[in-house]
């Protein structure tokens, strides 16, 4: 049984609009004073003061207007003492305070493109080496604290501190633009942010992630496959994450357990994500990583999947990009196609390396072969290996129902 939720509801509003508008606060500041720390500093006051008023005052009516009100507000004072230029105060005083955005409506003319995007394109500049790329997306984009990225990265909190700064510093240094690029440079920046909004949505769509990050990246998808029409794998991100984000309903059953995507409760499905991405990818005839992957989750999403087409779009996944879980994942179809004991052996293959070793889904795609190929009990025993080493409450659940249903 879940435990109650004990916070304040102030808290909890707060936590929500935090969700919903610190990145939108931080983008807008920053293309407003092109000072990061700044941004950051000025959101987080506004997340501090809302913490400590809104339990006394009542939650307001526009909390994400509210928190942009409070962070515009400290940014104006801060630059008013370092008297920072006319034009950016200006700009500061008639940011609007809309509900989830506070961005002013755009002059006739002006290039519409949204804070967070350009945002983006900032992190993901080659300039910056991957790791900084990657680590300042969760940071800034995704709001990650500081501390849960120095993990994923292994290093301490104040070693990724320092990293953080030095990319900030870089971009200041280096005149990077605050701008989504054109031409060439756009061709050569987009794989970039395409693998930052999958690495957004993700984040969202993990067993325990943040819901408000999945959105999102669908959000941001939209309006970048929008601004590069012509391009397939925007349209084909954009596919995958609504085919993904259309079972968010029938994921959990009433307990908040994890159902297994082929026991879901298909009325629960959005049929009108899935009508939008079948459309999107209807007339792509490009066949990119993504393409090839939204055309994997349109065979689960349009009815009982066809499993050797899906395990030839796996071996076609597996030869323009082979990484571990994509093989992992090409196992599990080949034993779904052609039997357990195939995917077991594809299996085999993938863990060459060790890159697999200890990996709780690995684990227990293994189980399921294996129960599949009759060995109950060994299937059971690996479905309890995973539920040990997974990090994720509701997926050791989720495997030890199923260690006990196969036992």
């Amino acid at each position: 049984m879940t435990a109650p939720d004990r916070r304040h509801p102030a808290d909890a509003a707060v936590a929500e609009a935090a969700a919903e508008a610190y990145t939108r606060i931080v983008a807008a500041l920053i293309r407003i004073t092109g000072d990061w720390t700044l941004a950051e500093d000025c959101a987080q006051e506004a997340l501090a003061q809302a913490l400590s008023r809104w339990p006394e005052s009542g939650v307001p009516d526009n909390p994400g207007g509210w928190l942009m009100t409070v962070a515009r507000n400290r940014a104006l004072d801060q630059l008013r003492r370092a008297s920072v230029e006319r034009r950016k105060l200006r700009e500061l005083a008639v940011l609007a305070l809309t509900a989830a955005t506070g961005g002013p409506a755009p002059e006739e003319g002006e290039d519409v493109v949204d804070d967070r995007l350009r945002l983006i394109f900032t992190c993901c500049h080659p300039a910056l080496a991957m790791e900084a790329r990657v680590a300042l997306t969760l940071r800034t984009i995704c709001a990650v604290p500081t501390r849960d990225v120095a993990r994923a990265f292994l290093v301490s909190e104040s070693a990724m501190t320092r990293r953080l700064t030095r990319a900030k510093t870089k971009i200041a240094d280096a005149r990077i633009p605050y701008r989504v690029p054109s031409g060439p440079a756009l061709a050569e920046r987009l794989p970039g942010v395409l693998a930052v909004l999958y690495l957004l949505f993700t984040t969202g769509y993990d067993a325990d992630g943040e819901p408000a990050f999945a959105a999102e990246a669908i959000r941001l998808a939209r309006l970048l496959a929008g601004l590069v029409p012509g391009e397939g794998e925007p349209r084909a991100l954009l596919a995958l994450f609504l085919l993904q984000h259309s079972r968010r309903d029938a994921r959990r059953d009433a307990a908040g357990d994890l159902v297994p995507l082929d026991r879901q409760d298909r009325t629960r499905w959005d049929r009108a994500a899935i009508a939008e991405a079948t459309g999107l990818l209807r007339d792509l005839r490009h066949t990119g990583p993504y393409v090839l992957q939204a055309r994997i989750a349109a065979c689960h999403a349009t009815g009982d999947a066809d499993w050797p087409a899906v395990a030839r779009l796996y071996d076609r996944l597996a030869a323009l990009q082979p990484n571990p879980v994509v093989e992992l994942n090409r196992a599990v179809a080949h034993g779904y196609a052609y039997g357990p004991r195939a995917g077991l052996a594809v299996l085999a293959e993938a863990r060459t390396g060790g890159a697999l070793d200890g990996y709780p889904l690995a684990l227990a795609a293994e189980a399921d072969l294996t129960a599949r190929a009759g060995d109950r009990t060994r299937a059971a025993g690996l479905f309890r290996e995973a539920a040990a080493r997974t990090h994720s409450e509701a997926e050791r659940r989720a495997l030890l129902t199923r260690a006990d249903e196969v036992a």
